[in-house]
Formats: C-alpha cells, structure tokens, sequence
C-alpha cells in the first residue's frame, strides 16, 4: 500500500486518465444552450433549491458561441498552462441530454471531433435518459470513451423534495440500470450539507453510491450562492453551513468506504466569489485539499479501508 494511487490515499480522476490515455488528460466545459425540465415548467420551475443561474455551469463555455468555438477558446487558455495532453469535451451546463435526438448528435459528434478529444463527458438527469438517448450515447461510446454523470446529490427521498429534485430514487436506480446495460460509466454526484441532513444521513448517500455499482463520485460542499432559491431557507434559519472541520471529517470517512476501482472525480467545488454566499471557507481551495490529504494520513484512511 506504499505508492497508493501515485501516492495519494484515493483513486483520484488525474491517476485513472494518466493510466487509461497514457499521459495528461483535461476537460473542456461546454454549454450546450440545453434546459432543464426542473426550470421549463415540464416537471417544476425554478430548478433544484441550489441551482444557479446557470445551471451549474459557472466555468462552462459561452452558450451564444458555437461547441467548436468555446471549445477552442477553453483550449487555448489552458495551453498557456500546459502544453501537451488531450481533453475531455464535458457538456456541464443544464440537463444535456435534455432536446431532440436530432440536436443532441449534432453538438456531441461536433464535440468529439475536436482535434486530441479522447473522451465526452455528459452530465444529466437520470429522468431525462430515454431509449433514443441511451442509443446515441451507446453509439459514441464506440468512438471514444463517454461516462454520464447523474445528479443524485442524496439518497434520500424525503430531501430531495425538499431540494426539488424533482425525481425519487428509484427514477435513478432504473437509469443506473439501463447505462450499465449499454456499457456506458457512470459517475454520481453527491451534495454535502443539503438543509436537514446530519452527518449519518450524508455517509448513507456515500454508501449507498459506494454500492450502485457507478464507476465514479463527485463530492460536493453545498454551496449557497445569490439569486438561487435556497437562499429563503437560509434565511428562515432552514440552513446551517457545514465547518471546514466537519466537511474534511465527512470526506475521509467517505473515501475510506468506498470501494478501491471506483474514481474519485472531485473532493469538493467551486462556486464563483461573486456569487457565493457561503461557507466562504470553501473559497480556498487548495487549503481544504491539502486538509484532506493530511487528515487521511494522520487517521491512517484510504480508499477501500472500510469498504464492506
């Protein structure tokens, strides 16, 4: 157990590219110009309590430009950083599976031509992965490699109507069933610190992921940020940040049940300064990483240690 995972204590997103393309892989955000059937009025307005303006997409590309433009514009940043790799074309804003068939193979082939893309990366809703979907990603999973992820944020039911998630957990089970039947890898995000959830009831979300067979998780610290609807429960007093302390504590214990194959795509977001609310913690993020990374050690934790 020397080495870990190049010496991390988890199966980090960075080791399982570097091991399946060979050298460094990065992604590319995109706005696919999609909505949400949580925001049109389809299943509710006003999408999940902590959804910004757009849609979870802060650090996508601009909706108004083409895929290949904002591909492009992303990808000359990052060569001021790093010269050499290949990328991940990751539509993150909204619902991306969410418009015609028609629609959905034009933007995502437009994607994966890009020149040194290795992978597509879609994040969706698992009540928005009909038949047509399921085919089309089947079929580009043939070209290159596609892993959907599926916003669960927690286990339990009785939260999500109080985030208005807008589908129960069953809705998940059977789209979690229906991607593993094709092949296709699935990663869960999950949302520590949602209104009413104590610490138990967050580590049953991570067990519950640990055992869903997905091929990968998201962390992610709640964060409250203007202009979202949670923001009236906050100020009722419906919501209590989580401390530094706690989130780290949460983490470990998390990574610690799951299971050794299963990639840790991230240990906390980002939310724009401007926007954000709080915990105002979370805006160093480095800080907190290096926390985790010295908490797992301290406590002799790793990936897979109490995985059962």
């Amino acid at each position: 157990m020397n080495n870990f995972w190049n010496g991390k204590r988890y199966h980090s997103l960075n080791y399982f590219l570097r091991n399946k393309f060979g050298e460094k892989v990065f992604k590319i955000s995109l706005d696919g110009g999609f909505s949400c059937p949580n925001r049109d009025g389809k299943i509710s307005k006003g999408g999940c309590l902590f959804c910004s303006e757009r849609g979870s997409g802060d650090y996508a590309g601009d909706r108004c430009f083409s895929i290949t433009k904002q591909f492009n514009d992303v990808k000359t940043m990052m060569k001021n950083k790093w010269k050499n790799g290949k990328y991940i074309a990751y539509f993150q804003a909204y619902t991306n599976t969410y418009a015609p068939i028609e629609e959905l193979r034009k933007k995502y082939e437009e994607a994966i031509s890009q020149e040194d893309v290795v992978a597509l990366a879609i994040a969706t809703r698992p009540d928005c992965l009909d038949n047509d979907v399921l085919d089309l990603l089947e079929e580009i999973n043939k070209k290159v490699y596609v892993w959907v992820e599926l916003g669960l944020q927690t286990v339990s039911d009785e939260t999500a109507k109080r985030i208005n998630r807008g589908y129960t957990l069953s809705v998940f089970e059977n789209s979690m069933m229906n991607l593993k039947k094709r092949g296709i890898d699935v990663v869960v995000h999950t949302i520590l610190g949602l209104p009413g959830e104590n610490h138990d009831d967050m580590l049953k979300t991570i067990d519950y992921v640990a055992h869903s067979g997905a091929k990968g998780i998201k962390f992610h610290l709640l964060h409250l940020m203007k202009q979202t609807p949670m923001v009236r429960l906050y100020e009722n007093g419906e919501l209590e940040f989580l401390s530094q302390e706690e989130y780290i504590d949460l983490i470990c214990t998390g990574i610690s049940i799951l299971p050794k194959d299963m990639v840790v795509h991230r240990l906390t977001g980002d939310a724009p300064r401007d926007l954000l609310i709080g915990p105002l913690w979370s805006l160093k993020k480095w800080e907190v990483l290096n926390a985790i990374d010295k908490s797992l050690e301290d406590n002799d934790l790793y990936q897979g240690k109490n995985f059962k």
